[in-house]
């Protein structure tokens, strides 16, 4: 490792190959909490390559614990964390939302490590149980519409460099991997990324790995469409800015989507916003998120009717039964 930082010290790239090795030297704890925390602080002060970001997934990918959920036709909702914005869950509600709406999402998720509440850490708030017994994981996904995927259970990386990132308290790569690194390979995802330039090394290796997948950043820096500000959509074959009122919806303040200051505070946020008890722009703050998962699982979907299937899900409480069958199977 010592070697390793001394080039990348120098301003030189790890080829996919190194990369890879490297990830699965962290896998197996073969470097100390100094060396690592070494290691992440040289991608806060220079980009990651490509190749970097492919042979770090690479290795996670090929340690990780093998999930077959049967052929459904799933989705991921997930954000790379890491915009510093200390919003509620958006993306785990919206899956909620998705599977109001029929569809079926296969989540990957993690505590928070630079930010209050993580996928991981709302859940567990309300009882949820991590498992990576399939046969559980499959009923949640038949008859909740949604199984999650506990990251430290499925890929040993993410487990090894958990405390180090909590201690950091800042992104890290691992922030960029965790959205690409699911461990039974979705065939759709949505991705919420907090820069253009990560917009644009997700889009090269959703293009390359053959992935349907919708990317998202709003422009004022949050990693979901926030409605904040204008937001950028990518898919594999076309790209374009959009707002909040081309989707019908009115623009909202970042203080609306606010999480709160500790676990407890953000599972209430949750539970509001399921139950249509929170406020109209965080409401549809979700809507907007869940409806291009779904105009991602059907492209023919025009995004007024992707959006009102949304809102259908959230208004008449079935993202909120099927958040109460999923919290019932996995309790």
């Amino acid at each position: 490792m010592n070697r390793i930082l001394s080039n990348l010290f120098e301003h030189k790239s790890l080829t996919r190959t190194e990369a890879r090795d490297i990830m699965l030297n962290i896998a197996d704890g073969k470097y100390n909490d100094n060396q690592l925390s070494a290691f992440m602080t040289v991608y806060l002060m220079r980009s990651i390559t490509p190749d970097e970001l492919t042979g770090f997934r690479d290795a996670i990918l090929q340690r990780r614990v093998e999930v077959n959920l049967g052929d459904s036709n799933a989705i991921d909702i997930v954000g790379t964390g890491g915009d510093g914005k200390n919003t509620f869950n958006i993306s785990t509600a919206s899956c909620f939302v998705v599977a109001g709406a029929g569809r079926k999402v296969v989540k990957h998720g993690n505590y928070g490590a630079s930010s209050v509440s993580g996928a991981s850490n709302v859940l567990e708030q309300h009882g949820v149980k991590f498992t990576a017994d399939q046969d559980v994981l499959r009923r949640s996904l038949e008859e909740s519409g949604v199984a999650f995927l506990h990251a430290p259970f499925f890929s040993p990386a993410l487990k090894s460099v958990g405390p180090v990132r909590r201690s950091l308290k800042m992104r890290t790569f691992f922030n960029m991997l965790g959205p690409l690194v699911n461990p039974t390979m979705p065939k759709n995802q949505l991705l919420g990324v907090y820069n253009l330039k990560l917009m644009r090394l997700y889009r090269y290796i959703a293009q390359n790995e053959g992935i349907n997948c919708t990317i998202v950043h709003s422009l004022d820096g949050y990693d979901e469409i926030s409605l904040t500000s204008p937001f950028k959509v990518v898919t594999n074959d076309s790209e374009k800015v959009l707002d909040a009122s081309s989707l019908g919806l009115s623009a909202v303040r970042q203080e609306d989507l606010f999480g709160g200051d500790t676990v407890e505070e953000a599972a209430r946020v949750f539970d509001e916003v399921l139950s249509g008890k929170a406020s109209a722009e965080k409401r549809d703050c979700v809507t907007a998120n869940a409806a291009f998962a779904l105009k991602t699982l059907e492209p023919e979907l025009t995004i007024e009717e992707a959006v009102a299937q949304a809102k259908e899900s959230l208004e008449s409480g079935a993202a909120l039964d099927r958040f109460h069958r999923f919290v019932e199977l996995n309790s």
